[in-house]
């Protein structure tokens, strides 16, 4: 009963049109009801002579109108019914996409894509078909097997009890492979979650795929993959195919019984010969919905089973939200402070970053460089709230950013790390963060990341489809893209997370040179690998394994003769023998 309660608490939203719908499937069954009793009274007519042109004509004009009206009225409750499931699964899909949306980074890191995809597609289908052809099934095994069996009662109660004998061994073959039928589909599910997962990957890495001749080691991973889930799906499909004839055989025994024993009551006279005509369409009437126990318990547990996974998604709260404590700011000016910040990603036992201190004015650009797994991106990944870290740490504008409103803290925060683009074209995910398109601006934000050229040689300019992922677009095209997309927000904070790393030397030192201007009235920090694109920074951070190892400017670091020198005079070295090539 609760898992019935689960699956359809999702009607309440269109309860009206259900009702209506509901009422309207009851009436039809109740229709039903009719066209035996008129084929059971002109039978009566017909054997005791009684029956004329006339009163033949009369009958048949009412199973006729009968039958529009039964036609007519399926008609309405498929559209209120059925058509509502559709409502519901719109509205479905959009609260389980909206609710994926809010959910932190971390449960991405932790959850699948394709068992993500799976929930959106196979799984939430089947909960519509519960919610739809279910509930007429529901409702046909239910209301129309009882107000059938009431019928049959007024005829002849005997003959109507021996031949229902076989119901119960319905239920309980119903409820014995229900358990097991919600069980294997779980199973496939899962399997099939799998699978998506692994096309998924394939597709999106493509190009290594092909790169190192991996198709047919990839091929076999499909095919391993593909034969498990097609062996899960045959011993669901067993339960299936034994399930179903079996209640249809059980059902058939109800009119194996009806025919011996409602015959010998005809010879002798204990019913009449047009009551036997509608007994027998009675029988015929029920068990139809008798079979359909097996179908409903299958389309009921299938649906109970993709709702449980769905829900298990929708119960996971998000890591990162505003407090109720949250301070109600608008715009935040650009100073920046971080104080004894330590912080340890979810699950791991090592921190990332070990006390780092440290502060910005506006108007100031810091630069941030180290060795790979340094802790470079984790702190600015901290500073747009990704992860969740304690009161007290991280400041703007002597506000604890746990305070700021996560809308007011990100979009006054322009972050060009990811380029990672969208398959629109290229004005769409340059102008990302606005709602209106602004040609304008995204041209000068286009020129401003030294990306405008490249844009109006292609044959579309700036309407050119990029593709999945960008794949139409160079490395270096794609995070020339997507700092103009940081830069058309016009943000108070401007972070360039190692976004130069795929272009040469000549368009990243164009491209800071164009920021320059940008960057004099706000905040700014640069993550780089190359000491070229951070070398003028009013202060630089040198990390090492989570810790500031050293702090200062250009110069100052050069003299200390630490990592930075270290990392510099190796760069130096690398530029030389690319010379000499």
């Amino acid at each position: 009963m609760k898992k019935l309660k689960a699956l359809f608490k999702y009607t309440l939203l269109f309860k009206k049109k259900y009702i209506l719908g509901v009422l309207m499937l009851m009436f039809i069954d109740f229709m039903q009801l009719v066209p035996p009793k008129i084929l059971g009274v002109l039978a009566d007519s017909l054997s005791n002579g009684k029956a004329s042109q006339s009163y033949i004509l009369k009958y048949i004009l009412l199973f006729i109108g009968t039958a529009i009206i039964v036609a007519v009225g399926r008609f309405v409750w498929r559209v209120l019914i059925v058509g509502t499931a559709k409502h519901i699964e719109y509205e479905m899909r959009n609260k389980y996409f909206s609710h994926l949306q809010k959910l932190s980074v971390n449960f991405y890191n932790e959850n699948k894509t394709g068992d993500l995809m799976a929930l959106a597609t196979n799984d939430l289908n089947s909960v519509i078909m519960s919610l739809g052809f279910g509930m007429v099934m529901i409702i046909d095994a239910l209301f129309l097997s009882s107000i059938t069996i009431i019928t049959m009662l007024s005829i002849d109660v005997k003959l109507t009890l021996l031949s229902l004998l076989p119901l119960p061994f319905i239920s309980l073959t119903a409820t014995k492979f229900g358990k097991l039928i919600h069980k294997k589909f779980m199973v496939v599910q899962k399997s099939f979650s799998t699978l998506t997962e692994l096309v998924q990957e394939n597709f999106s890495g493509i190009r290594v795929i092909k790169s190192f001749v991996q198709e047919e080691k990839e091929f076999e991973k499909f095919t391993k993959e593909n034969l498990n889930n097609f062996e899960k799906n045959m011993e669901y499909s067993k339960i299936q195919v034994i399930m179903q004839p079996l209640v249809e055989f059980i059902a058939s025994l109800s009119f194996v019984i009806f025919i011996g024993i409602g015959g010998l009551y005809v010879i002798y006279g204990d019913i009449s010969l047009g009551d036997f005509v509608a007994f027998n369409m009675y029988i015929g009437q029920l068990i139809w919905p008798m079979m359909a126990i097996g179908f409903v318990i299958n389309v009921i547990q299938r649906g109970f089973a993709s709702l449980e996974r769905i829900e298990n998604i929708l119960k996971v709260n998000p890591e990162i939200y505003d407090s109720n404590d949250v301070h109600q700011i608008k715009s935040i000016n650009g100073d920046l402070a971080i104080k004894d910040l330590t912080f340890t990603y979810p699950g791991a036992n090592i921190p990332s970053l070990k006390n780092i201190n440290m502060n910005i004015k506006k108007g100031e650009t810091l630069g941030i460089i180290g060795r790979t797994g340094s802790g470079k991106s984790t702190l600015v990944n901290l500073l747009v709230r990704l992860y969740n870290i304690d009161d007290g740490k991280i400041f703007i504008n002597d506000e604890d950013i746990n305070k700021i409103p996560l809308s007011t803290l990100r979009r006054n925060i322009g972050m060009a790390s990811d380029p990672f683009l969208f398959s629109y074209n290229i004005s769409e995910n340059i102008n990302l963060a606005n709602d209106t398109l602004d040609m304008e601006s995204i041209i000068k934000a286009a020129k401003d990341a030294d990306v405008y050229n490249n844009i109006i040689d292609f044959p579309k300019g700036f309407d050119t489809m990029v593709g999945e992922r960008g794949v139409t677009l160079s490395g270096g095209q794609k995070q020339r893209v997507s700092i103009a997309r940081a830069l058309i927000k016009n943000p108070e904070i401007l972070i360039l997370d190692d976004c130069l790393s795929a272009v040469d030397a000549k368009t990243e030192t164009k491209i800071l040179e164009n920021l320059k201007s940008i960057m004099k009235d706000r905040t700014s920090i640069i993550i780089s690998h190359r000491i070229s694109a951070i070398k003028n920074s009013h202060n630089i951070l040198v990390l090492d394994e989570g810790r500031i190892v050293e702090e200062g400017t250009h110069e100052t670091l050069i003299n200390n003769q630490g990592l930075y020198s270290e990392i510099y005079n190796k760069q130096l070295l690398e530029e030389k023998i690319d010379e000499e090539v």
